[in-house]
């Protein structure tokens, strides 16, 4: 699965299911822009990268601000020439229940993970409709269909972002712009963002997977990287499960 000569821009890239995509980007052959909040983690993915043989360069970005997304995606632009993927996957989680849920808990988490969403690919729209190629993927979860006690600040933006998905496919995909807009949706990965819950829960969450384990970061990564290349050409529109079977809900 060769993405040779592409340049991806990958929000969270500093850990996670985003430093997994970015790394396998750039072993596909993509130039990628680690971008992140948390600037020295970012300066050691790309630096990790580079040091495998690949091309990566670093870049702080708060994605929930429209005008840092423009900036990040303008750098990318300057620094290669053009944007042909963006992940979507920034996030931040900040769970509790409703009746205790503050304002500013809701707002950050829709600010960061949709917010982030719509301000990144809205960055990318013009670089990628001049160039009459892109592919962008955004991080969902399962959590966005099915909700979750103590997330629904979470599970909103994550349904939000499956909506955005669907809409952004539609605007702007065209034979001539050869635009695709996609999403992966993970059940349980094995990252820090989902540490609280894993530690709370237990196994039990494990015990209703068919796989019978969590995802590693590098199995949602293979997905988005998968979305990106030409062997997903005629994939729009769509939101990937990669749960290992836990939204069946079943265990016989």
């Amino acid at each position: 699965m060769a993405i040779v000569g592409k340049v991806g821009i990958v929000t969270g890239g500093g850990s996670g299911i985003g430093e997994a995509a970015s790394r396998l980007l750039a072993e596909s052959g993509t130039s990628v822009v680690v971008a992140d909040l948390n600037d020295e983690n970012a300066a050691a993915v790309a630096e990790s990268i580079n040091s495998a043989g690949g091309e990566a360069v670093p870049f702080k970005v708060n994605v929930a601000v429209a005008e840092e997304a423009e900036k990040c995606v303008a750098f990318a632009v300057e620094k290669y020439g053009e944007v042909s993927i963006l992940v979507n996957n920034a996030g931040v989680v900040r769970d509790t229940l409703v009746p205790t849920m503050t304002r500013q808990q809701w707002d950050i988490v829709l600010d960061v993970n949709l917010g982030g969403c719509f301000n990144m690919a809205k960055a990318v729209c013009r670089p990628m409709m001049q160039k009459r190629y892109g592919r962008i993927v955004s991080t969902s979860t399962i959590a966005g269909r099915f909700g979750g006690r103590g997330q629904a600040n979470y599970a909103a933006s994550k349904a939000g972002i499956d909506a955005l998905t669907r809409v952004l496919a539609q605007e702007l995909s065209s034979r001539k712009r050869n635009i695709t807009v996609n999403g992966v949706a993970p059940g349980m990965v094995v990252t820090p963002i989902s540490e609280q819950v894993r530690n709370l829960t237990a196994d039990r969450i494990k015990g209703l997977i068919p796989l019978e384990r969590y995802a590693t970061p590098e199995d949602i990564a293979n997905v988005i990287c998968f979305l990106t290349s030409e062997e997903a050409d005629y994939i729009n529109g769509q939101v990937i499960v990669v749960d290992g079977g836990l939204s069946l809900g079943v265990k016989w």
